[in-house]
């Protein structure tokens, strides 16, 4: 069950991703600034990290090309999606918006994406098809009845 308090870890830094993103980017003054930003915490968190913990190991070594393909590819995907959110506040979006559309469409193509590249032993329920249109009407209920800015 240790895991649940790294999906708590999760929900929380990405829950206050997109409202961190924005204030950064509105008193920056401009999107790349906050890009780079964005791109030096990645460089700090997600490269020295594991380089020190991987050589504490003896683990820098033995990446196989598949794997190394499909992890490079997630970081990319990664950072294009933070590139989205940013030019999703750039063009007039905010937080209170843009953030439960990327949250609410995220895990519908999750599933879809993960049902297709590791098919089910069996079918799905039928009722996780009820759960994409919940997560949906969800998604559309937090933005109608949404905080008045």
């Amino acid at each position: 069950m240790t895991w649940l308090l790294f999906v708590l870890g999760a929900i929380l830094s990405w829950g206050m991703y997109g409202v961190a993103l924005h204030t950064g980017q509105v008193q920056l003054g401009n999107p790349l600034r906050a890009l780079l930003c964005v791109g030096i915490a990645y460089f700090l968190i997600g490269v020295l990290v594991p380089v020190f913990a991987l050589s504490s190991q003896s683990g820098l070594s033995g990446f196989s090309t598949a794997g190394t393909a499909w992890a490079t590819g997630a970081g990319v995907l990664g950072a294009i999606g933070a590139v989205c959110i940013i030019w999703a506040f750039r063009t007039g979006g905010t937080p209170l918006y843009v953030m439960p559309l990327v949250f609410g469409g995220a895990p519908l193509v999750n599933v879809i994406a993960s049902m297709t590249l590791h098919p089910p032993k069996i079918s799905p329920h039928p009722l996780v098809y009820v759960g994409f249109v919940l997560a949906s009407v969800g998604a559309g209920m937090v933005l109608y009845f949404r905080p008045q800015a």
